[in-house]
C-alpha cells in the first residue's frame, strides 16, 4: 500500500472517531436510559433491514463495505444516519414508551453507553451469542456489550491507548524508545521533568474537565467507576485515587499545557508545544495532519498505574452493533456475524478505506495491518495498536459513567484548588450515591 493511502485514512479517522467521542463526552444528560420498564419484544410489521449508525465517513461507512462484502443477493439493508445523541434520545423514548415500533434492526451504541440500554431494556435486544464466537474479540470489549450470561452486541472498533510522543524532544532529554516502553506513570511524570528542564516543553496538553486520562489510567488497573455489580466504587478506589494524584502532580509540576477545547488540543501538539500526546488510537490522523513533523513521532505502549495488575495497555473510546428484538433480527444478526463477526478481508477494507482498527483479534494478521508507517518512524503503528489491544483490562463499565463523571469533574477542581483527596473522594461518593440509587 502506498503512503498516500494510509494517510487518506488516517485524515478520515481524524474527523471521525473524535467526533464521536466528544459528542459522548459532552452529553452525559441523555445517556442514561429513562425507564425501568423493560421494552417488550414487538413485531415491526415487517422484514426490511435498517440500521442506525452516526458519522458518515467511519461508521455508516463500515457498514456500507459490509454489505459489499456480504455474500447474500437476498439481503438488503437501508444504512440512516443519525447524529449519536439523536440516536440515543429515540432509542430511550420508543423503548420506554413500550413500543418497538420504528426502531431499526442494527444499530450503533457507545461501549459506555451500552449497559443503560441493556439493563433497562433486557427484552428489548437479541441476543447475538449463536452469530460469532466471542473469543475472536478483545476481551475488554466483551463485557460492556453482555447482560445476564447472553452477547447482545458484536463489538466494533477500539479506542486501544498508546503514548505518542516525539523523538526529538526525547531524545534532547537524555531519552530512548526503549526508556519508553512498559513504563508506569510515576515513570512518565519523572520523564516529563526531564524533558520540561531540558527542553522547556510541558509532557501533554490537558483539559482540567475532562477526565478521560483519568479513565485511562484506572482501566489500565482493570477500574473503574464501579464494581461489577454496579456498586458505586469512588471512596476506596485505589487505582482512581492514585490517578488522581498523577493528575495534579503534572499539574502542580507545570509540566502541562491547558486546552479548554479540542482545536486547542491540536494545536498544541501540531505546533510541537508539547512533547507527547498519550490517548486513543484514534489521535494518529491528527498527529500526521502536520506534514512538516514526519519522521519526528513514535508509539510507546501507554504507561500503567504502579498497581499490581496493572497493565501497559487501556482504552479511550470505542462502539458496538446490537440488533433489536424485531421482525428481521436473523437475518441483521447473520450479516453482522458473517462481516464484523469473522470476515479477515473485509476488516483489511476498513484500515484501508476508512483507518478503521476492529476488535476482531484474527484480522491482524492481514496484510493491511503491518503497513510501516514512516511518519512514524516505520513503525508498525496499526499492529502494534492491535496487539496491546487484546491486553487491555475489561471492565464493566455501568449505566452512570458520565454522570458519575460530572460529579468527579467538580471535584477535581476543588482538589486541584486545595481540597484533601480523601474529602474529594468521600463527597464524590456521596454525591453520586445520593444521584443514583
Amino acid at each position: 500500500m502506498k503512503e498516500i493511502g494510509m494517510k487518506k485514512f488516517w485524515t478520515l479517522l481524524a474527523t471521525i472517531l473524535m467526533v464521536s467521542l466528544l459528542a459522548a463526552c459532552s452529553n452525559s444528560t441523555d445517556e442514561e436510559a429513562d425507564s425501568d420498564d423493560d421494552a417488550p419484544a414487538e413485531s415491526s410489521g415487517d422484514a426490511e433491514i435498517t440500521a442506525w449508525a452516526w458519522d458518515a465517513n467511519f461508521n455508516v461507512a463500515a457498514l456500507e463495505i459490509a454489505l459489499e462484502h456480504y455474500d447474500n443477493d437476498d439481503f438488503d439493508m437501508e444504512v440512516i444516519e443519525n447524529a449519536q445523541d439523536d440516536i440515543v434520545q429515540r432509542l430511550n423514548t420508543g423503548l420506554s414508551s413500550g413500543t418497538m415500533n420504528g426502531m431499526p434492526n442494527i444499530v450503533l451504541i457507545e461501549d459506555q453507553r451500552a449497559q443503560s440500554f441493556l439493563q433497562s431494556y433486557p427484552d428489548a435486544f437479541y441476543p447475538l451469542d449463536d452469530y460469532f464466537n466471542p473469543d475472536d474479540f478483545a476481551p475488554y470489549k466483551l463485557s460492556p456489550t453482555s447482560f445476564d450470561g447472553h452477547q447482545y452486541a458484536l463489538p466494533f472498533d477500539t479506542g486501544v491507548t498508546g503514548f505518542f510522543y516525539r523523538t526529538d524532544y526525547l531524545e534532547e532529554a537524555g531519552y530512548t524508545h526503549e526508556d519508553l516502553v512498559d513504563i508506569t506513570w510515576a515513570e512518565f511524570i519523572d520523564v516529563a521533568k526531564d524533558v520540561k528542564d531540558n527542553t522547556d516543553h510541558p509532557m501533554v496538553s490537558l483539559d482540567p474537565n475532562d477526565l478521560g486520562i483519568l479513565r485511562v489510567m484506572m482501566q489500565s488497573a482493570g477500574a473503574w467507576y464501579t464494581t461489577e455489580d454496579g456498586t458505586i466504587n469512588i471512596e476506596d478506589n485505589e487505582p482512581l485515587a492514585l490517578a488522581l494524584e498523577h493528575f495534579k502532580e503534572m499539574m502542580d509540576n507545570d509540566l502541562v499545557k491547558l486546552n479548554s477545547d479540542w482545536s486547542q488540543f491540536l494545536a498544541d501538539f501540531n505546533s510541537g508545544a508539547v512533547a507527547s500526546v498519550p490517548s486513543g488510537s484514534w489521535i494518529a490522523p491528527s498527529i500526521e495532519a502536520e506534514e512538516s513533523q514526519a519522521g519526528l513521532w513514535q508509539l510507546a505502549p501507554i504507561p500503567r498505574l504502579d498497581i499490581d495488575g496493572a497493565v501497559n495497555a487501556s482504552n479511550l473510546g470505542g462502539s458496538s452493533f446490537y440488533v433489536l428484538n424485531i421482525d428481521g433480527k436473523e437475518e441483521a444478526a447473520q450479516f453482522l456475524g458473517e462481516t464484523f463477526g469473522s470476515d479477515v478481508e473485509f476488516y483489511q477494507d476498513l484500515v484501508r478505506e476508512i483507518g478503521a482498527i476492529g476488535t476482531y483479534i484474527p484480522a491482524s494478521e492481514g496484510e493491511a495491518y503491518q503497513f510501516e508507517n514512516e511518519y512514524f518512524n516505520n513503525q508498525q503503528v496499526i499492529y502494534d495498536l492491535s496487539q496491546w489491544m487484546e491486553d487491555v483490562p475489561p471492565v464493566d463499565y455501568g449505566m452512570n459513567t458520565y454522570g458519575i463523571e460530572d460529579i468527579i469533574t467538580a471535584e477535581v477542581q476543588n482538589y486541584l484548588n486545595g481540597k484533601s483527596l480523601d474529602d474529594v473522594l468521600a463527597d464524590s461518593q456521596t454525591q453520586a450515591e445520593n444521584q443514583f440509587k
